[in-house]
């Protein structure tokens, strides 16, 4: 309890509306096949429902970062609770393309203004060599409602149940949050305590390792969400539900992100950006050729990669960049959502094309996809094996711009930090 700001209540209950955020993130990527077939969409326009909720992310994320100091986190987090709510009542009921998508991007805007709000109030409760560590803890919730979301909708799938009611789940954890929140107060953020203009927080966000830091997480965002998000298609004919490769890559990161204090007391943080980037090209290349069983070894390597790379990117700023402020903060996240925004139709597209590169001559996508008989069911089986690893290789290139760029990072940072010791000592 600081003053009257009960700390540990306004924690657990972002907490728990971040699992609702990865709720959504799960259930949704179970979906997405379900939802076009039902909805008669091409894998594209998956790709654009998809999307939506990455696109309204992105603008409350930016949205979130001006309005912080003006309106107050609480007000952040109303806002998240009734775009969850209403989000998910309305995709139920969706009827078409535009509602389906809509309703998705009320979501999207709920999940950036839990984030937004959460990473201010985080850095104004936790001091300043604590941040990225605090970060990693309570980004755990993430890959760990990413878990709990995917075996609820693997058991409520194997036991016939329909998509509305894997929605209508969302919806308790949603009304709990909400309820953690009522009537709690909130802290100032850390600009504001630290008495740094809007002026000087603006100019900051323009400084040059900011810059760079901002174009890193456009490619470390698309690594992990995006992937991720399409992983249950993409690897939907390797032989093993693909619903549990998602499990299992999230159970990792959460077991990751639970023990980051212990590995940031043995490696800095930009060492830890490198063996990320590394990890996660390889654990992408491994992905593209692997089958059956051995696809969870390539996963738990992808899993081990993109483990740290969100909260460890926003924990660096946060701790090197204060002055960025919530704008900082909602800059990266924001910047993360854009590019996953971008990358998921892309995805899409790939697997599309790839898809009809793979068709044989007299067959039709439409002809597959609904054939009970045996030889064409394995036909399309195995082009969407084709089509998958395809996919998932070309994404790797990603993470292999990363490994070129943190390693100049860390080589950078490690020199100007010799430079400063070897000052002191003269």
């Amino acid at each position: 309890m600081v003053g009257n700001i009960n700390t540990k209540r306004i924690y657990k209950a972002s907490c728990v509306a971040l699992v609702v955020t990865a709720l959504t993130f799960a259930i949704r990527a179970n979906l997405l096949g379900v939802l076009g077939e039902e909805f008669e969409l091409t894998a594209m326009q998956v790709g654009n429902v998809a999307a939506a909720a990455f696109w309204g992310f992105t603008g409350a994320m930016v949205l979130g970062g001006v309005l912080c100091d003006w309106i107050g986190m609480g007000r952040l987090f109303l806002l998240a609770f009734l775009g969850h709510a209403i989000g998910i009542v309305w995709t139920i009921f969706s009827s078409d393309y535009w509602s389906l998508f809509l309703s998705t991007l009320l979501v999207g805007l709920a999940n950036g203004f839990v984030e937004s709000a959460s990473y201010s109030m985080l850095s104004s409760i936790y001091a300043n060599d604590d941040k990225t560590k605090r970060i990693n803890d309570w980004h755990i919730w993430f890959p760990g409602g990413i878990v709990i979301g995917g075996v609820l909708a693997y058991l409520l799938s194997a036991a016939g149940f329909n998509w509305k009611i894997q929605m209508v789940v969302m919806l308790i954890p949603t009304l709990a949050y909400g309820a953690m929140f009522w009537k709690q107060r909130f802290p100032k953020s850390e600009r504001v305590k630290l008495g740094v203009s809007d002026r000087e927080m603006f100019r900051a966000c323009l400084s040059p390792l900011f810059l760079l830091m901002l174009c890193c997480m456009l490619l470390t965002a698309a690594t992990e969400l995006a992937t991720n998000q399409w992983i249950v298609e993409l690897l939907s004919s390797v032989g093993v539900p693909s619903i549990l490769l998602l499990v299992f890559i999230n159970g990792i990161m959460t077991l990751g992100r639970a023990n980051a204090r212990y590995i940031l007391q043995r490696i800095s943080v930009t060492q830890l950006l490198l063996v990320s980037a590394l990890l996660s090209f390889a654990g992408l290349q491994l992905l593209g050729y692997a089958q059956g069983y051995l696809s969870f070894v390539a996963a738990a390597i992808f899993a081990m990669g993109i483990c740290f790379f969100w909260p460890t990117m926003i924990g660096f700023v946060s701790e090197n960049l204060p002055k960025t402020g919530p704008l900082g903060l909602s800059l990266m996240g924001g910047a993360g959502l854009f590019s996953t925004a971008l990358a998921l139709p892309w995805l899409g597209q790939i697997y599309d094309i790839h898809l009809l590169d793979a068709l044989p001559v007299g067959f039709s996508i439409e002809q597959l996809k609904g054939s009970a008989d045996g030889a064409e069911m394995q036909l399309w089986a195995e082009m969407k094996l084709h089509a998958g690893a395809y996919t998932l290789r070309l994404a790797s290139v990603l993470p292999g711009v990363l490994v070129i760029v943190f390693a100049i990072l860390h080589l950078s940072r490690r020199k100007r930090a010799s430079a400063k010791v070897s000052t002191v000592i003269q």
